[in-house]
C-alpha cells in the first residue's frame, strides 16, 4: 500500500515541476476509458524517465510492457526526430488503445509497438542496432529473463531501468509471491559484477548502467575483494 506521505509528496512535486500536458493526460483518460487496468507509471516516474533518455542522449529505446502507452509517450518524447522505441505488449487490446495514444500524442511514428509474450518477441532483436536505455514494467515473474535480454541488447553506457523493484518489502523478506523473486533482478546473480552500476534507487524504478570496458578492469578487482569479504563474514 501506498503510504498517504508519499501521495503527497508525488501530488506537490506534479504540481510545481509537471506542467499539464493534454496529450500525458488525455492517454491516462483514453487508458481507464478502454478499461485497461491503472497501474501506469506516474507523472513524475514518466518525467524520470524522460530526463534518463535525455541524460544518456538516447536514440533507441527499448520497453517491457506498453500497456497504454503512457511511458512511452514520456520515452519516445525524449528522443531525436529518427529516433526509435520497440515496445512489447502481450494483450492487443491494450497494444490498439496505445496506438491511439501515441498516434494522438503525436509521436507514433517513432514507436513500434510489437505484440505477443515479450520471452518469444525478444528474438526477433537479434541483429539489430543495440539500445541506450531499456524500460522492464512487465509480469515482474518474468524480469530476470527480460534484464538479461535487455542486457545482451544495450550498448555499452547504456541504461536499465526496472519497475516496482520494492513489492511492498517483499523483496526483503522470504515470499512466495513470483513477482518478488524477479524483481530482484537487480541483485544477485542477475545483475551483480563489474560490468553494472546499481542506481540505488530505494523505491519505483531501479536503475543500472553498463560501464565501458576500460573501466572494468578496476571494478571488477574491487568486485573480487567485496565478495571475499562477504564469504568470510558468511563463514
Amino acid at each position: 500500500m501506498i503510504s498517504p506521505t508519499w501521495t503527497a509528496v508525488d501530488d506537490y512535486l506534479e504540481s510545481h515541476l509537471i506542467p499539464d500536458d493534454d496529450a500525458t493526460a488525455g492517454a491516462l483518460a483514453a487508458t481507464r476509458a478502454a478499461g485497461l487496468p491503472d497501474i501506469a507509471v506516474s507523472p513524475t516516474q514518466g518525467k524520470l524517465l524522460e530526463t534518463y533518455a535525455l541524460l544518456v542522449r538516447a536514440r533507441r529505446v527499448l520497453e517491457f510492457g506498453t500497456l497504454g502507452g503512457y511511458s512511452a509517450i514520456w520515452l519516445a518524447r525524449a528522443l531525436p526526430d529518427d529516433g526509435r522505441l520497440i515496445t512489447f505488449e502481450l494483450d492487443p487490446h491494450h497494444a490498439a488503445v496505445a496506438r491511439a495514444n501515441l498516434d494522438a500524442a503525436g509521436i507514433g511514428p517513432k514507436v513500434d509497438i510489437r505484440v505477443g509474450a515479450a520471452a518469444d518477441l525478444i528474438a526477433g532483436l537479434d541483429g539489430e542496432d543495440p539500445f541506450d536505455l531499456t524500460f522492464i514494467d512487465a509480469d515482474k515473474a518474468g524480469n530476470v529473463g527480460y534484464f538479461r535480454a535487455a542486457l545482451r541488447h544495450s550498448r555499452v553506457g547504456a541504461v536499465i531501468v526496472v519497475d516496482n523493484v520494492v513489492r511492498n518489502g517483499a523483496i526483503a523478506a522470504p515470499s512466495d509471491d513470483p513477482g518478488a523473486a524477479g524483481s530482484g533482478c537487480h541483485r544477485g546473480g542477475g545483475a551483480r559484477g563489474p560490468g553494472l552500476r546499481d542506481g540505488g534507487a530505494d523505491g519505483g524504478p531501479q536503475g543500472l548502467r553498463r560501464v565501458p570496458r576500460r573501466r572494468r578492469h578496476r571494478l571488477a578487482r574491487r568486485y573480487a575483494s567485496l565478495r571475499a569479504l562477504e564469504r568470510r563474514g558468511a563463514r
